[in-house]
């Protein structure tokens, strides 16, 4: 490593760790506020399903887009420039939404924040790498991940309680406001450290790309990952909000304490299932293993709830909790390449997962509006079409990835 003083360790945790964490506090905030807040977007800007599902996807079709070029930009430029100005978009994308007249507006708000948090997380494991002794990374980066659910947690019973202050305008010109003090605080506290490796040209970058997409290896992997992964974001980000006040009746206080525990549950999954997974590494169990019987766990879960069958609160925190199983596949798949590719992998893996993220959460809205609206709400139907379907692709693509495994 160099350029870059030397600090001692609470000084690496205050000046990088926490700049970083705020930064993907913010993304997951993001990502999953629209759970709460769709009752008041639908009836204020007049939305149906689809329209809702096309506005809060959009953020991951522009994260989506973005990732193989931010692999090369954050191994050319660094974690902290790229992630500190992507965050100034983000925090255009939250003025523009607050204050937006028209869907368009919305529609582009809502693209430019995916698009400014694109970087939060792929940055941090990047500056991580840089920063900390590699025996930390896997705690370290649980600890990423928890801030990202502390991030979720407050887009639930935080964001209800703020909308008795202000209405859903109020709250995003909050969030544009402390995007940009998050910015503020990547450029001006953490500071500059280079891998001092040789980076290459971008065609050479490029090439390793292509190489990481033609490995069939990646390719037994990745969609049982990917489905698992799209799932979760795509319910939890936005239509368990709507399931909770039309199929279990809740009014939107509940429904937001059900929110609440969802995201408790992922950050308990986060910093679990990780250290689950390396402790049964060291009794010969490999991760790939638990990862199959995680996803497997969290089918069961999803039946669990299209049927019904137990208390809600129990399963919709079971489904909060062992959703986050899938992000073991990162770990996975960057131990099967050599090391100098393990930025690219991550958002090889990456831009999948929020692409069809963006085409499962807008796709929910469409089957769910071909069912007449009941009420204020939708029908139980739609969700059961719509979370069913999402239930049969990702048992199709976990046969995929038995199979595989059985053959090696």
């Amino acid at each position: 490593m160099t350029g870059s003083p030397a600090l001692s360790s609470s000084a690496i945790l205050v000046r990088v760790f926490l700049p970083f964490a705020a930064g993907y506090f913010l993304s997951y905030l993001y990502r999953t506020i629209n759970a709460v807040l769709s009752p008041h977007l639908a009836a204020d800007l007049r939305l149906d399903a689809g329209d809702l599902g096309l506005l809060t996807s959009v953020y991951f079709l522009t994260f989506a887009a973005f990732q193989l070029p931010l692999g090369l930009l954050l191994d050319r430029f660094g974690p902290r420039r790229v992630e500190a100005t992507l965050l100034l978009f983000a925090a255009a994308g939250a003025g523009l939404f607050a204050f937006s007249a028209n869907r368009i507006e919305l529609l582009v708000g809502r693209g430019l924040i995916g698009l400014g948090v694109s970087a939060c997380l792929m940055a941090s494991l990047k500056a991580f790498v840089l920063w900390f002794p590699v025996t930390r990374l896997p705690v370290v980066n649980g600890w990423i991940l928890a801030a990202g659910g502390l991030g979720a947690l407050a887009a639930t019973t935080p964001v209800e309680m703020a909308l008795k202050l202000t209405d859903w305008r109020g709250v995003f010109a909050g969030l544009a406001v402390l995007s940009f003090m998050a910015a503020a605080a990547l450029f001006l506290a953490v500071p500059e450290r280079s891998s001092g490796g040789p980076v290459g040209d971008w065609r050479e970058q490029w090439r390793g790309l292509v190489d990481i997409y033609c490995s069939p290896v990646f390719w037994r992997i990745a969609p049982s990952s990917v489905l698992s992964q799209a799932t979760f974001l795509a319910i939890q980000g936005l239509w368990a909000g709507p399931w909770l006040r039309d199929v279990a009746g809740l009014d939107k206080v509940a429904a937001a304490g059900i929110l609440f525990w969802i995201a408790a549950a992922m950050v308990a999954g986060f910093l679990s299932i990780g250290q689950l997974a390396y402790r049964l590494s060291r009794r010969a169990v490999p991760p790939l293993a638990v990862t199959a019987v995680g996803m497997a766990l969290f089918m069961g879960v999803q039946l669990a709830l299209l049927f019904k069958l137990g208390p809600i609160l129990l399963l919709w925190v079971l489904f909060g909790f062992i959703g986050t199983v899938g992000t073991l596949s990162y770990a996975i798949l960057t131990q099967a390449f050599p090391p100098t590719l393990a930025g690219r992998v991550n958002t090889a893996l990456n831009v999948l997962v929020f692409v069809v993220a963006f085409t499962g959460q807008w796709g929910m809205g469409a089957i769910i509006n071909h069912w007449p609206v009941v009420g204020n709400g939708y029908a139980e139907s739609g969700y059961q079409w719509a979370f069913g379907l999402a239930l049969m692709a990702q048992l199709v693509t976990w046969v995929w990835l038995l199979l595989g495994w059985r053959r090696k």
